[in-house]
C-alpha cells in the first residue's frame, strides 16, 4: 500500500479537460428545442434533433461534458445492465458502431470486451442470475472458467472462482467523445452556447414558451431538462418533485506501460479501462460516496429499497455538504443569479484512500500494473434515482418539457441512444424501443419502482 499512496501523493488532482466546442456567442432568440446541460444526453438528444431539421439549441453553464460525461470510465457495456435498459443499450451500441472510421479512431472506440472477475461462486452465480434473465437478448455474454482467465485477461493472478465476460463490450474516450459528438451536432445544425445557464422557463397557458438564460429569453416550443446532477434542483424550482441523488465516484489515470490486459475488468475492489494513450483509468469499483444532504431526507423513502440492495458497495458521509445544500437555494427570481452560475463546473475532491485501495488491489492482482505511474486522479458526481434507471420522458401536465436524467452512472456507453429516444418524444415520432421503463411519473403512479438485477 506504501507505493500505490506514494504515487497518489505525486498524482495532480486534474480531472480530464474535455476538448473544447460551443461558442459564448449571441443567444438566438428562437428555437424549436432548448437543451439544457451539455453533456453526453444532451449532446445527443441536439444532434439526433438537429437532424430532423428541428431548430435546437444547448445551453451549458460551464463547458461541454465539464462534468461526469468527461470523468467517467468509458465503458461502453450491455453486461449486467438491467433488462428494462438492455433495448435501449443495444440500440446505442449500433449507434457507436456506426460512427463515422475516423470519428471512432479519434476517440478511442473499439469492442475490447468486459469482464466481471468473481472471487467466490456465490458471486459467480450471481452474475449466472443475470446472463440467464437476458437470455432473450442473445448476447454474446459467456462465463469463463478459472482456467480460461489468462487466455481473456493476460497478467491475472490469484486463485478466481471465474468471471463474465462480453466480448463485444467496448470503450473509448469520454473526454474525447462528447466533444466530437458536439461537433456533429452542430455540422448538423444545432447551436450550442457554453457558459449560459438556464435559470427557468416561460409557459403560456400551461405549454413550454421559452428557456430563461442568464442571458436572456429563447423563445421555443419544447425544453429538455439533461441536467445530470443538477436536474433535481432545477425541478424543484419550477415546482417539480424528482427523486434524484448524487454519488461520489472517484478515479485516476495510470501512464502507459507494458504487458496490461486490454479488456476492461471489475474486481472485488478494483475496475480499469485501457486508454488510447496505452495508459488505463482505474476506479474502485465498489468505492462511491453517498454523502448525507438534505435530499437525502426528502426522498428517503423513494430509495430506501436500493439502499438495502447496494450497502455493501455504498459509502455514506456526513460533513460540509450538508449544510452547503441547505444553504442552497431551491427558488430563485429568473432576473437575477442562480445557483448553476455560481459553479460553472461541479468539480468534487476525489477520495485518495479509496483510489488507494483500488491501486493495492490492482497490482495484487496484476502485477504489470506496478510498472505504471498515477498521473492524476479526479472526482465526479453521478446522478441516480430510485430504481436505478433514467429518466427520459415529458412531464405530464406541462406539455413541452421533458427530462433526460438519472442514469446512474451508466450515460457515457448509453448517450448516444438515450439521445436519439428523446429526440423522438420531442419531435412525436415513433420510439424504437419502449420508453414505458423510462417515465418521470413512475414515481409518483403506485408501480413503485425497484432496483433491478
Amino acid at each position: 500500500m506504501r507505493s500505490a499512496n506514494n504515487n497518489l501523493a505525486s498524482s495532480r488532482w486534474r480531472a480530464p479537460y474535455p476538448e473544447p466546442v460551443g461558442t459564448i456567442g449571441p443567444l438566438p432568440v428562437s428555437a424549436d428545442t432548448v437543451v439544457i446541460g451539455g453533456g453526453i444526453a444532451g449532446i445527443c438528444t441536439a444532434y439526433w434533433l438537429a437532424r430532423q431539421g428541428i431548430s435546437t439549441v444547448v445551453c451549458e453553464k460551464g463547458v461541454v461534458a465539464g462534468e461526469q460525461s468527461s470523468r467517467n470510465w468509458g465503458w461502453i457495456r450491455k453486461m449486467g445492465r438491467d433488462p428494462r435498459e438492455l433495448p435501449l443499450m443495444m440500440e446505442s451500441e449500433r449507434i457507436w458502431d456506426t460512427l463515422d472510421p475516423r470519428v471512432s479512431s479519434e476517440i478511442g472506440y473499439q469492442k475490447s470486451g468486459i469482464v466481471y472477475l468473481c472471487d467466490t461462486d456465490a458471486e459467480l452465480n450471481k452474475r449466472e442470475k443475470w446472463r440467464q434473465s437476458v437470455a432473450d437478448f442473445s448476447l454474446d455474454t459467456r462465463l469463463v472458467e478459472r482456467r480460461e482467465l489468462k487466455n481473456v485477461l493476460n497478467g491475472i493472478e490469484g486463485d478466481w472462482a471465474g468471471a463474465l465476460y462480453t466480448a463485444s463490450d467496448g470503450r473509448a474516450e469520454p473526454h474525447k467523445a462528447v466533444a466530437a459528438l458536439a461537433k456533429a451536432a452542430i455540422s448538423a445544425g444545432a447551436a450550442i452556447r457554453t457558459n449560459c445557464a438556464v435559470r427557468g422557463i416561460d409557459t403560456a397557458t400551461g405549454k413550454i414558451s421559452g428557456a430563461v438564460t442568464e442571458h436572456g429569453t429563447i423563445a421555443c416550443n419544447a425544453v429538455v431538462l439533461a441536467g445530470g446532477a443538477w436536474s433535481s434542483l432545477f425541478c424543484a424550482s419550477i415546482g417539480i418533485r424528482l427523486p434524484q441523488l448524487k454519488v461520489l465516484a472517484s478515479a485516476m489515470r495510470i501512464g502507459a506501460f507494458e504487458g496490461g490486459p486490454e479488456a476492461a475488468a471489475w474486481g472485488p475492489g478494483f475496475a480499469f479501462r485501457k486508454c488510447a494513450d496505452g495508459g488505463y483509468t482505474v476506479a474502485n469499483g465498489s468505492g462511491t460516496i453517498a454523502d448525507i444532504v438534505p435530499d437525502s431526507f426528502r426522498y428517503f423513502f423513494d430509495f430506501l429499497p436500493v439502499l438495502k440492495s447496494e450497502w455493501r458497495d455504498l459509502r455514506l458521509r456526513i460533513g460540509g455538504e450538508f449544510f452547503a445544500q441547505l444553504a442552497q437555494p431551491r427558488g430563485w427570481r429568473l432576473d437575477a443569479p442562480s445557483p448553476f452560475e455560481a459553479v460553472r463546473v461541479l468539480d468534487p475532491v476525489p477520495r485518495a484512500d479509496i483510489l488507494a485501495t483500488a491501486l493495492g488491489s490492482l497490482r495484487s492482482t496484476f502485477p504489470a500494473f506496478k510498472g505504471g505511474h498515477v498521473s492524476n486522479h479526479w472526482a465526479g458526481m453521478i446522478d441516480t434515482t430510485p430504481d436505478v434507471l433514467p429518466v427520459i420522458s415529458g412531464v405530464p401536465g406541462i406539455p413541452g418539457l421533458f427530462i433526460s436524467t438519472g442514469f446512474s452512472g451508466h450515460g457515457f456507453g448509453i448517450g448516444p441512444g438515450a439521445g436519439k429516444l428523446m429526440a423522438a418524444l420531442v419531435a412525436g415520432n415513433r420510439p424504437m424501443v419502449d420508453p414505458s421503463p423510462f417515465r418521470f411519473d413512475r414515481f409518483s403512479d403506485g408501480s413503485k419502482p425497484r432496483p433491478g438485477l
